[in-house]
């Protein structure tokens, strides 16, 4: 059975609220150091396989449709392998502070909006947690202020930064104030150690993913300050709509266990996507008066060159559409939540910037979220 709600950051689509709706001014990212694919093969992961499972764990890592990726904690430095959970945690709250507190301190710059102006801050991550948070300690280290609002979004996988998106320009739309959302993921902390047995799904996780911070302002558009810097492409958030087939929850599943987080893959994942990705894109783009190809720009979660390959399938895109997803999964790995606002970023240096983008992101639940985004 599938579920499907939506939600609009679109004041006037909503009968209400700040006028224009919730307008994207600034996108800020930060990555940790990178490597490339073939060395990670090379000099760390190959020696942890042997006999078939190594001739298959180097097909996957060949076929990931990675090249380079980037880790705050590189396996080439410091094996983490068999470090409890405490311990990752607490690297976690090391490496992310700085991370995060890079990505949202360049969103900032760029929105030309001070820390102190913004009402609500949104943190997404599903691969650490700590007591204060984040979303504690960067809005004390930033310099909002002490009334500014804080929603902490957890283990919602890589689809977070879509629900995250949609509650912030909620916000804006609602109480005619700037937000900020911050997605900053740690993969890096959850490699697991070698596998008894083959483990595909494992394999998988370690040849696609990596850590990075990506961080949005939003405010309203009747309010966009005059330090924004002009000619920079800026989007207004009209809808977040997500499905979720519940019968298929465990085809993706991400597991807190006593050596860090540990990722479930089944390889149905991609059948169960292409059942359900066109009516959600369809719908959304209906309930807007579009269809398929008057959207210019696409942001697809790269989950892996399968999951973009179904989605081109089902939606019946040129590979151009795709080009920004392949490029980031190529550059930066699969980076969980931050990943959609990679691909974001990229489409926004185009020249010429698309004027109608779809953001998709799936993940655990089986879930998958749908924005619509348009220039403003």
């Amino acid at each position: 059975m599938v579920s499907p709600a939506s939600g609009t950051g679109d004041g006037a689509t909503a009968g209400g609220g700040a006028a224009g709706g919730a307008v994207m001014l600034g996108l800020g990212v930060a990555l940790p150091p990178s490597a490339r694919q073939d060395q990670l093969w090379r000099d760390y992961f190959a020696g942890r396989y042997e006999g078939g499972a190594r001739a298959l764990a180097e097909r996957i890592f060949a076929n990931s449709g990675v090249r380079t990726r980037q880790a705050a904690v590189s396996p080439l430095l410091e094996d983490v392998a068999d470090w409890p959970t405490e311990r990752r945690m607490r690297r976690y709250q090391v490496e992310a502070l700085p991370l995060g507190k890079e990505a949202v301190a360049q969103a900032l710059t760029r929105s030309g909006l001070a820390a102190s102006e913004i009402g609500l801050f949104v943190v997404c991550s599903c691969t650490g947690y700590a007591t204060p948070g984040l979303d504690i300690l960067l809005a004390r280290d930033l310099g909002m202020a002490p009334h500014t609002q804080r929603l902490f979004v957890g283990h919602m996988g890589c689809y977070a930064a879509l629900p995250g998106l949609g509650a912030a320009a909620d916000f804006v739309v609602a109480r005619g104030r700037p937000a900020l959302l911050l997605c900053a993921e740690l993969t890096s902390l959850h490699l697991q150690p070698p596998a008894r047995r083959v483990d595909t799904q494992q394999i998988v996780a370690h040849a696609l993913f990596a850590d990075a911070a990506a961080a949005v302002v939003l405010a309203p558009a009747s309010a966009c300050p005059a330090g924004h810097r002009a000619g920079q492409a800026t989007y207004r958030v009209r809808e977040i709509a997500a499905a979720t087939d519940a019968a298929t929850a465990d085809h993706m599943t991400w597991e807190v266990t006593d050596l860090g987080f540990r990722m479930g893959l089944s390889p149905r994942v991609p059948q169960v996507l292409s059942q359900h990705v066109r009516d959600l894109v369809t719908g959304l783009l209906e309930r807007h008066g579009l269809t398929v190809p008057q959207v210019d720009g696409w942001a697809v979660h790269p989950g892996g060159p399968r999951i973009l390959n179904v989605v081109q399938r089902e939606l019946a895109l040129p590979d151009a559409a795709m080009a920004a997803s392949r490029a980031t999964l190529s550059a930066y790995g699969n980076c969980s939540s931050p990943t959609v606002l990679l691909i974001l970023d990229r489409l926004r240096a185009a020249v010429p910037a698309p004027r109608r983008v779809v953001v998709l992101a799936f993940g655990p639940g089986l879930t998958l979220y749908a924005g619509l985004l348009t220039a403003a």
